[in-house]
């Protein structure tokens, strides 16, 4: 594949869906009482959806397709030119009057295809210009922009266009997707009150189907005026009889499973601050070393001699979920976000030293956040980062592993920002934190919220959503220990404004908020 070539396939996100793929999803369609007078495919490729459903639907009176390559848009018109109600022509998704096409097609319709799989950033960083007119509409603040939930899927907001066009006709939108898009798409759409009669998510393999390594799935969203569904069926695959699972809305939240959390709801509560981030600095070859043979090594390889108390033990997140040892240690400027890293100059000033020669390259760290902060400024430190003993777990691996840790070589343990932290004053503390947050009910109730797709499945936004009062209550735990416990979830740190931006890691469709 030629560079330019290569260039465009990631831009238009081009993953041609193979004829057989979609001669399985339009049978599926067709055993599930679909009808159709008309089929619209926006992006239609190579036209294998658009064949597929006209051997389904033969009956249909009007079939539209469109792209944006001419050469797709040869081949497509190749594969429709034995059916006369079908035409297909080349038009950019962003520039089409969609509106006017839909009113010239009867219901009930049916929009089908494969929007394109590539996120907004990744077009950006190749000057692409696939991409929508750009509008905050979903209300983020810039502090959420800057932490990387503005990216967005392109599919996300053709689908949320789709939706648009659909609301208030009879019809259905079935279109192969990430699972994280389609889920995000009706949550959208469940907040705005599509008027949604049922929606369905069949898994794919997208690695067998695309050679693309992502949870996928066929979203499949029915509409008719008046109704207002808020829940999806989850399937394994495309031919299974029973649904797996399901997910939906429940008040404002989005919740994983709708069951398991309908029996546990009443351990819910929103606003509690207990879990907090690790510790932030995006520059590890500075702030974290290695100890080899009594010595302290940073990533450029060189010894560093520096004041001892500002190193700590360092976990990242493989080692929290591994249960191991901490293999390296960080360096921690400052205890809290009000205290300036310049008072290292006065109280270790070898440490300050150390910094001061690495200065060109900390004060290009990319991250927004850093720029009206002191001089080698983190982030995730307070108060409660330094605690003797600590719960954690880590924030990437797909499963709910707590790790109980206390001090080690007699100095607190420091975790890095992929992990997340409870605070205890004490091993007592510590040892009933840990039975509380590993029972069953508190095991379920978060797997009730999680969805494991995601790209950091577990925040403390999801951890936070745990009430501990009410837990210790229903498992009879309730103690004086259980009690501070959960004092410490409504305390509000000093430096709890500076700390808001890594509780936003994922966006709002996921952990209720």
């Amino acid at each position: 594949m030629s560079t330019v070539t290569a260039k465009q396939k990631v831009e238009f996100g081009d993953f041609q869906t193979p004829p057989g793929l979609a001669r399985e999803v339009c049978r599926l369609l067709a055993h599930s009482d679909l009808s159709p007078s008309s089929i619209l495919e926006p992006t239609c490729g190579k036209g294998a959806f658009l064949d597929a459903a006209l051997q389904a639907f033969p009956g249909t009176t009007a079939v539209r397709g469109f792209d944006c390559n001419p050469d797709h848009v040869r081949v497509s018109q190749a594969a429709v030119l034995d059916h006369p109600g079908a035409r297909v022509e080349q038009g950019d998704f962003f520039r089409v009057n969609w509106d006017d096409v839909l009113f010239e097609l009867p219901d009930p319709i049916l929009v089908v295809g494969n929007p394109p799989w590539v996120t907004n950033a990744a077009v950006g960083s190749l000057r692409g210009a696939n991409l929508p007119h750009k509008a905050n509409i979903d209300g983020l603040r810039g502090i959420e922009a800057l932490t990387g939930r503005s990216n967005f899927d392109i599919s996300e907001w053709m689908l949320r266009e789709t939706m648009r066009w659909l609301d208030g006709r009879v019809g259905v939108m079935a279109v192969l997707c990430k699972t994280a898009v389609a889920r995000k798409v009706l949550y959208f759409s469940w907040s705005k009150l599509a008027q949604i009669e049922s929606a369905a998510v069949y898994r794919i393999n997208a690695i067998q189907e695309f050679g693309a390594s992502v949870d996928a799935c066929l979203l499949v969203v029915r509409l008719k005026p008046g109704s207002r569904t808020r829940e999806c069926d989850v399937y394994e695959t495309l031919r299974s009889a029973t649904p797996l699972s399901r997910f939906g809305m429940r008040e404002d939240r989005l919740v994983a499973d709708l069951e398991a959390y309908d029996r546990l709801s009443f351990l819910y509560c929103d606003g509690l601050v207990g879990w907090r981030s690790g510790v932030k600095h995006d520059c590890s070859r500075v702030f974290e070393l290695s100890g080899k043979q009594g010595a302290l090594i940073n990533g450029f390889g060189e010894q560093v001699s520096i004041e001892a108390d500002v190193v700590f033990p360092l976990l990242k997140s493989s080692d929290v979920a591994h249960g191991r040892e901490p293999r390296k240690f960080v360096l921690i400027p400052h205890r809290s976000m009000t205290e300036s890293p310049q008072d290292l100059e006065r109280r270790a000033p070898l440490a300050w030293k150390y910094l001061l020669s690495y200065s060109d390259i900390l004060s290009k760290r990319g991250s927004s956040i850093y720029r009206k902060r002191p001089p080698f400024s983190i982030f995730g430190i307070g108060r409660y980062s330094l605690t003797a003993w600590k719960v954690a777990i880590s924030g990437l691996y797909k499963n709910l592993r707590f790790s109980r840790r206390g001090p080690y070589d007699g100095r607190p343990i420091a975790f890095d920002d992929t992990c997340y932290l409870f605070p205890c004053d004490s091993e007592e503390e510590c040892d009933v934190l840990y039975e509380l947050v590993t029972s069953s009910a508190a095991t379920e109730f978060w797997l009730s919220l999680v969805f494991w797709d995601s790209k950091r499945p577990i925040t403390a936004k999801l951890l936070n959503l745990l009430d501990l009062a009410v837990l210790a209550k229903k498992l009879d735990r309730w103690t004086p220990v259980a009690r501070r416990l959960s004092e410490r979830q409504l305390i509000r740190y000093t430096d709890q404004g500076h700390q808001a931006m890594l509780f936003g890691e994922l966006p709002a469709e996921c952990h209720g908020t």
